[in-house]
């Protein structure tokens, strides 16, 4: 079974600020495979871009490409910005579908005002552009709502390029739960420790973890402002205490206890007070996640003699088995949309990930490794992250539904875990 780290306390940080350092600090990103639609666009380096410690357009530019559905045009020669309006007839010459120019223009307070225009050179339309005051520690974060402005007008979904992971690593005795950019950029510790941490849950609104620490010689479930770095502790009841999941609404966590001796699934208020059991099993219920609307819990149960995924309504009750293609399907993940659920299958001895169509029941396997596990999706469905062994190492990794494209964010040494994908904020 993929292995479900664990980290405890050796200090606590708040988030903002912290200086991401050392080999955890950056990712390299590689993309694999190619979609049967791509858009081709292309992107001038921003005027007065030199300023600024970030490369806006070559953010946005790597952003557009690992989603896989964009294809890069290199840019004609010329000085161009926000306010220009540039003749898109040798643009469309040169296969660019549409051009995105932009200015970065340092202000009397010290901070920086991105500004952008995107154009459509098909239809020599004007797509629109914003402005993006920004400290010089988010400018990237201003590159990645560029992107999901582009993306957004040229695909009609919305972007999660300025969305956030949170992962788990260890290196030697220290374990670190990370907060990232979604393209791993830009990694800050958020809790540091010298026992295990592991399930790191996002609260609906962005701005808070729940994850498991060992920091006390037990499993507690631990609540964790990302901004602030104040921590709370949710639930050390008696046993154990794990896989917590939240409400879509934010007001419960649910999570595996074993206060009846094996584990079963409880709610408990988001504020703290006593655990209310929802699953009613001789059998070990774990790894607890919400569907969107809140009305039903998908969990994994061996009831039925192996592990299985199942689900039942959110205040509790009976419960239907959901896969039935193999003998050992672990760690669900919903689509936000509600169409999919992703989870891992052992084939063969190999652990892989799968995504079911809800609808229809219909199961496919999106990878051909063998050490896959913890999916997630990302906010708009399109994307799921996992953590997986590649080219020898543990890395991790964020393939489109339909496998077609898969991206590989890897570090360099020590393990790489528990990827989680955050939501839009709020």
């Amino acid at each position: 079974m993929p292995r479900r780290r664990a980290l405890g306390l050796v200090s606590s940080l708040p988030l903002l600020g912290v200086p991401a350092t050392g080999a955890w600090a950056q990712f390299r990103v590689e993309v694999a495979g190619v979609g049967l639609t791509r858009f081709p666009f292309s992107a001038v380096n921003f005027r007065g871009n030199d300023a600024a410690s970030e490369n806006i357009a070559a953010i946005v530019r790597a952003d557009l490409e690992r989603s896989g559905q964009f294809v890069f045009v290199p840019p004609l020669n010329g000085s161009f910005d926000e306010t220009s309006r540039p003749d898109l007839a040798p643009w469309r010459e040169r296969g660019a579908d549409s051009v995105l120019t932009g200015s970065v223009t340092r202000l009397a307070d010290g901070r920086f005002d991105v500004r952008f225009r995107l154009w459509d050179s098909v239809r020599t339309a004007d797509l629109g552009g914003q402005s993006l005051p920004s400290t010089p520690a988010n400018l990237r974060v201003a590159a990645h709502k560029v992107a999901d402005y582009v993306y957004e007008k040229l695909t009609g979904e919305k972007g999660v390029f300025s969305t956030r992971i949170a992962y788990v690593s260890k290196a030697g005795n220290t374990h670190r739960l990370w907060v990232a950019d979604a393209d791993g950029e830009n990694a800050q510790a958020a809790f540091t420790s010298n026992e295990p941490i592991i399930s790191p849950s996002w609260a609906p609104n962005g701005t808070q973890l729940a994850y498991v620490s060992f920091e006390k010689r037990k499993a507690e479930i631990v609540t964790h402002e990302v901004a602030t770095g104040r921590r709370r502790v949710l639930a050390s009841f008696r046993g154990s205490n794990s896989a917590p999941a939240w409400s879509p609404d934010g007001r419960q966590v649910v999570a595996a206890l074993t206060l009846s001796g094996n584990a079963q699934l409880y709610a408990i208020d988001a504020g703290g007070g006593e655990p209310r059991r929802l699953s009613q099993s001789g059998s070990i219920d774990t790894e607890p996640v919400f569907s969107p609307d809140g009305k039903q819990i998908y969990f994994v149960s061996d009831r039925g003699g192996s592990p299985q995924i199942y689900r039942m309504p959110a205040a509790g009750g009976s419960a239907q088995r959901v896969t039935f293609t193999g003998n050992y399907n672990i760690s669900p993940a919903l689509s936000p949309d509600g169409r999919w659920l992703a989870f891992i299958s052992r084939i063969n001895g190999a652990f892989r990930l799968h995504v079911m169509d809800l609808a229809s029941g219909n199961v496919t396997a999106l990878t051909e490794t063998g050490g896959d596990e913890s999916p997630s999706f990302a906010p708009n469905s399109r994307m799921i992250i996992y953590a997986t062994r590649d080219k020898g190492a543990e890395a991790l990794m964020t393939t489109t539904v339909d496998g077609r494209i898969k991206t590989r964010l890897a570090g360099a040494q020590g393990d790489i875990r528990e990827p989680e994908w955050g939501p839009y904020l709020r």
